[in-house]
This record gives structure tokens, C-alpha cells and sequence, in this order.
């Protein structure tokens, strides 16, 4: 760190002590790893972001790449359908809050899910066609085309894994994987999970862990328990195992996991979207955890540190952050972000929000607890 860099941390850290915001700042901190900070706006204050360059009306992505948010949708034709929609594609750097439009991927099927997944060299756009953009060139290139079709889709660390998926009544239970070095696509091992179309899951650092709700989208009803509701895959070996299904059956679509390094933490489940479990791999368990303040339905999870920064909410979202050692909630301020649709990144130190209708940027602070 640089010594103008850490005289305002000291700074910092004396205004906060006085204001006794010394927790919020070591969030901060924790969370920019102690490098040079990207630009950002005041502890707890949203900023709003520039205008962008495009407008997305439907199947909107992003994906931080380490330097800047890309946001990839469809713009619907001129007649207002998606006949003719078009993707559209841009970047915004927070360093020098600019954006930049990009150029449109190979052409893809209108009413597919699409997932984007960064590989630390490239943005990988995976739904009914499959291409790559190297940020740097603002060029896309197809790939193969993959052996099964897609849903939750993760990178780790070498291969982007896609499993699961579906539309209407179907649901899958197969998946693939993508190596970059190779350009080369992979059928994954045979799972013991139930067909689904919206699994959650995240990269432990060796192990995708897949969670299920378990219930059969053609007919409302539960899978045969001979089907696992949970599961883990080692891509080094090809195998999966099972392991101990979450306390709750039929969590929402809108649940989201995230991988706290030590556990896997399942926020917005329940009926009420506020249920909170941990997994712990080692002892093959869940526990309950403290209930969210409010309802996290369509969720997004981020690890921050050693945390957890959440936005959702349903038709309000909101931000908030979740501490796991001390099992405690924080509800941050509200955001000045509105549209039909909304993306979130989590941006190394700052949190980044964007719709059609604009966007924001909010560096958190840990203002007040629930528990």
C-alpha cells in the first residue's frame, strides 16, 4: 500500500472510531484485500452510475471481470417483440466511471436462459449458441457446441461446469464442461440429483456443491427419494457424491448460495424468502442460521471478505450484508436503482447494481444489526 494510500486509511479510521463505524470500515478493507482501492463512492452512500451506452429489455447478465462490469441482454425489436430482438453488449470501468459499448455476440435463440461466466482471460456467453469475448480486443469467437444444455453454470478455476437446466416442464439432469486452454467441451459424470431446472451451487475450490428443490416441474410433485437433493462434484476425479439436503424442501427459485470459505451459506429459503443455512463439508451438516430482516426473493449472493453481501428482494431489492461468524444480518441503505429488470456484481470492494432504468454503485458500511 502506498503512504498516501495509508494516511487515508488512518484518516479513515479515525473518523470512523469517533463515528463507531470501526466495524464498517474493517469490512471495507477486508473486502479491497488491502490493495489500491478502485475509486469509489463515500462509506454508505450509493453513487449513481453514468448513463450506458445500450438498453436491455429482457435476459439481462453481468459478470465482473476484475477491471470492469459486463452486461450482456436482448433489446427488443422495433415492434416491441422479441422477434427480432438484438444482443447487445457493454462494459463500465468504476476507475474512471465510463462505459463502453461492445461489439454483438454470434447470433443466439431469442427464449433461452443465458449465464455469464468470467475465465480471467475471457467472457463466456453460454445459452442457445455459445461464444467468448476477449474484453480487451472487444472480439467474440464461437465455440463448440456443447454436449448437453444449461443452467447453473460456475467456474472452476480451469473449466466453466454447467449442469442442470430446462423450460415449461422439462428439466435436466445432465452437464458439461468447458475447457478454455483446449476450446473443448466435456459430458460430465452421471448425477444421483433429481432433474432441475434452477439449481444453486457454488466452487468450493475443489467441489462444485448443487442443491435442488427437488419437485418436478411438469407435475408440482416431489422426485422419488431415490433421487439425492443435494449433491457434490470433483471435476478432477469425474465423480459426485452425495451429501445431507438442506433442512428445508421446495426453497424458491429465487434462493441464493454462496461459498463463505468454510461453508456454503443458503440465504432467502422458506416460504417467507428468509431462512438462512450453513453446510459444513467437513461434518457433512447444515445448521440454521439467523433469518434474513426481510424476504430475498430473486437473490444474488456475493462473497465480500470475510462475508456475505446479498441483493434481492423481490420487486423492491435491496442490499444487505450478512456476517457469518457472528450469525448477524446488516440491511444496508436503500438504492436509487429502478426497472423491470436487474443485475448485480459484486466489484472487489464495492457493490454494483444496473437495469435498463440506470444504475449504482455502493461501497458497504455496516450500519445497523439484526438478529
Amino acid at each position: 500500500m502506498s503512504t498516501a494510500a495509508e494516511t487515508l486509511v488512518k484518516k479513515l479510521a479515525a473518523a470512523a472510531t469517533l463515528a463507531g463505524l470501526g466495524g464498517a470500515l474493517a469490512f471495507l478493507l477486508v473486502a479491497c484485500g488491502g490493495g489500491a482501492p478502485i475509486s469509489a463512492p463515500p462509506v454508505s452512500a450509493w453513487q449513481k452510475l453514468p448513463a450506458a451506452p445500450i438498453r436491455i429489455d429482457t435476459s439481462l447478465q453481468s459478470v465482473w471481470t476484475g477491471k470492469e462490469l459486463i452486461v450482456s441482454g436482448l433489446r427488443a425489436g422495433p415492434d416491441g417483440t422479441y422477434i427480432n430482438a438484438k444482443e447487445v453488449v457493454a462494459a463500465y470501468d468504476p476507475a474512471d466511471r465510463s462505459w463502453r459499448r461492445l461489439a454483438r455476440p454470434p447470433k443466439m435463440d431469442e427464449y433461452c436462459h443465458r449465464s455469464l461466466a468470467w475465465t480471467g482471460r475471457e467472457v463466456v456467453l453460454w445459452g442457445c449458441g455459445q461464444a467468448a469475448l476477449d474484453p480487451g480486443t472487444g472480439r467474440w469467437h464461437k465455440l463448440p457446441k456443447p454436449p448437453t444444455g444449461e443452467g447453473i453454470a460456475v467456474w472452476s478455476g480451469r473449466e466453466l461446469i454447467g449442469w442442470g437446466g430446462g423450460c415449461c416442464g422439462d428439466a435436466w439432469d445432465d452437464g458439461s464442461a468447458y475447457d478454455p486452454a483446449a476450446n473443448t467441451w466435456r459430458t460430465i459424470a452421471r448425477t444421483p440429483l433429481a432433474p432441475s431446472q434452477g439449481a444453486l451451487g457454488a466452487w468450493t475450490g475443489h467441489e462444485l456443491l448443487l442443491l435442488i428443490n427437488g419437485f418436478n416441474p411438469a407435475s408440482a410433485k416431489p422426485y422419488p427419494a431415490r433421487f439425492a437433493r443435494a449433491a457434490a462434484y470433483d471435476p478432477a476425479a469425474d465423480t459426485w457424491r452425495r451429501i445431507a439436503p438442506p433442512p428445508v424442501t421446495g426453497f424458491q427459485s429465487g434462493s441464493a448460495a454462496a461459498w463463505d470459505g468454510r461453508e456454503l451459506l443458503l440465504v432467502g429459503a422458506g416460504p417467507d424468502a428468509r431462512s438462512t443455512f450453513a453446510y459444513d463439508p467437513a461434518a457433512n451438516r447444515w445448521s440454521r442460521r439467523a433469518p434474513s430482516p426481510l424476504g430475498l426473493r430473486n437473490a444474488t449472493a456475493f462473497r465480500a471478505g470475510d462475508r456475505l453481501v446479498i441483493w434481492g428482494g423481490g420487486e423492491t431489492p435491496r442490499a444487505l450484508a450478512y456476517d457469518p461468524a457472528s450469525d448477524r444480518w446488516t440491511l444496508l441503505p436503500a438504492a436509487p436503482v429502478h426497472g423491470a429488470e436487474q443485475t448485480a456484481a459484486w466489484a472487489g470492494d464495492h457493490l454494483i447494481v444496473w437495469s435498463d432504468a440506470g444504475g449504482a454503485a455502493l461501497s458497504p458500511a455496516l450500519e445497523r444489526s439484526t438478529r
